[in-house]
């Protein structure tokens, strides 16, 4: 069911867009390859469980929770246009 002017499945592609868009960022944001023995910021050693347990990593813990806090924010463009979208 279209609402004025847009066509049947409107909605739904606007919301498969924007589930592509996130995979596609979630797996860009993927690390791989050999983990390093320090932190590349504060250089504190990474334990060993960490770098078995996340090929590829690159921060300790606590600089990775520091990036990932300061990384999270307004989800981007609001293709819904829902009022609870909106009012956040």
């Amino acid at each position: 069911m279209a609402g004025g002017w847009s066509r049947d499945g409107a909605v739904q592609d606007q919301i498969d867009a924007s589930i592509e868009d996130e995979v596609a960022r979630a797996r860009s944001r993927l690390v791989s390859g050999e983990s390093a023995t320090h932190c590349d910021e504060c250089d504190a050693e990474i334990p060993e469980a960490r770098r078995k347990a996340l090929p590829g990593i690159r921060l300790c813990i606590r600089c990775q929770s520091a990036l990932e806090e300061s990384e999270t924010g307004s989800g981007g463009i609001n293709r819904r246009g829902s009022k609870d979208s909106q009012l956040r």
